[in-house]
């Protein structure tokens, strides 16, 4: 039980009032009449201001919902109502759930952790299995991301032959998106009886996951129209049920570095067009990030070749059913939770892991 005195205290962990003050500042400075003569400044200042919002919205909420139940406790110790005691009980764990995650994101404390994330997923070694199982962990992803409140979008995809998808990429809009999905980068593998095989072998596949943070709006990236490539197409295929189906979509190749990026899911071609420079830029930020802090070499040495024994996690669905995160041994029974997006717990066991070894 969370008494007034406690959720006080907990007010004052986040620091609530530090937080309604600097409302008020970036309320003053966005009012100003040459606010957007620094459109820089001026993002940064709307950023800021929208971020410590979403933080002191979600405590007033708490508060509210810790005085309705003080209320309830009120009534239940001058007669008894079972009803009104579970409806209590029931409202603490929502409020301890909310109060736990509040302070986890505490913990989040890397450059871009706030930032929303780019994920794409590729197919790895096991063909038409593969394909599918990289949609099955589209599917998962989606689920999570809607668990958390977070807006999420198929942007590009290769269908795969058959089933599924070669390669998709994800857009997760939310604050700290990026901090949990970082979690995420590595291999995932699949063990279950093929539904393609008529023989109802058991078969393995793999897919790979990659999560960059979506930061168009903290970096400065000159891109000259002569390095890029822009062609125009059409989307479609097997992966059509996710997208538009449009004459407008694009790719746009940066002949520099040979990244190429696309998107089809919206219906103007101006749209398309903008979201792949987003992520263009976010893809080239990324590269000049590695080159200034000499992490390259890093990163060739932890990179692994989608196959086995190179898989961060595994979900066994035949002979037994079972979730395993390979990096930290936490296992999970519940396979089918896991797929409907119930991945908290690996995020949460290896953030917390990769943070002790950090400091």
């Amino acid at each position: 039980m969370i008494c007034k005195k406690g959720w006080k205290l907990f007010g004052g962990i986040f620091d609530i009032d530090g937080k309604r003050s600097r409302i008020l500042e970036l309320d003053l400075a966005a009012n100003q009449p040459d606010l957007w003569n620094d459109t820089q400044r001026a993002k940064n200042i709307l950023k800021e201001r929208d971020s410590l919002l979403i933080i002191v919205k979600r405590y007033e909420e708490l508060a509210r919902a810790m005085a309705d139940v003080e209320a309830i406790l009120d009534l239940i110790s001058q007669e008894e109502a079972p009803e009104l005691e579970k409806e209590a009980g029931e409202e603490l764990d929502r409020v301890a759930k909310v109060i736990d995650e509040m302070e986890f994101e505490q913990m989040f404390c890397g450059m871009h952790d706030k930032a929303s994330a780019i994920l794409t997923i590729n197919a790895g070694a096991g063909g038409t299995e593969a394909c599918d199982w990289a949609e099955m962990l589209l599917r998962m992803y989606r689920r999570w991301a809607d668990q958390k409140g977070f807006s999420n979008e198929v942007i590009d995809f290769t269908p795969g032959e058959g089933a599924g998808f070669r390669s998709v990429t994800l857009t997760v809009d939310g604050e700290y998106a990026y901090g949990y999905l970082k979690a995420e980068n590595g291999v995932h593998r699949l063990v279950r009886i093929s539904p393609f095989d008529a023989n109802k072998r058991r078969h393995t596949s793999f897919a790979s996951v990659f999560v960059i943070p979506d930061i168009e709006e903290e970096i400065e990236i000159e891109i000259n129209d002569s390095d890029l490539r822009i062609d125009t197409f059409r989307s479609g295929g097997a992966g059509g049920q996710h997208v538009n189906k449009t004459d407008s979509a694009v790719r746009i190749t940066h002949i520099p570095t040979g990244i190429v990026v696309a998107c089809q899911n919206q219906r103007s071609q101006h749209q398309n067009k903008a979201t792949a420079l987003r992520i263009l830029k976010a893809k080239l930020y990324e590269i000049e990030l590695e080159k200034k802090k000499k992490e390259r070499e890093e990163i060739e040495k932890k990179k692994k070749r989608i196959e086995w024994g190179s898989q961060i996690r595994s979900y066994v669905m035949q002979p037994y059913r079972m979730v395993k995160d390979h990096r930290t041994g936490l296992e999970d029974g519940n396979v089918d939770a896991v797929m409907d997006g119930k991945i908290d717990n690996f995020i949460r066991e290896y953030l917390l892991k990769f943070k002790e070894e950090e400091s």
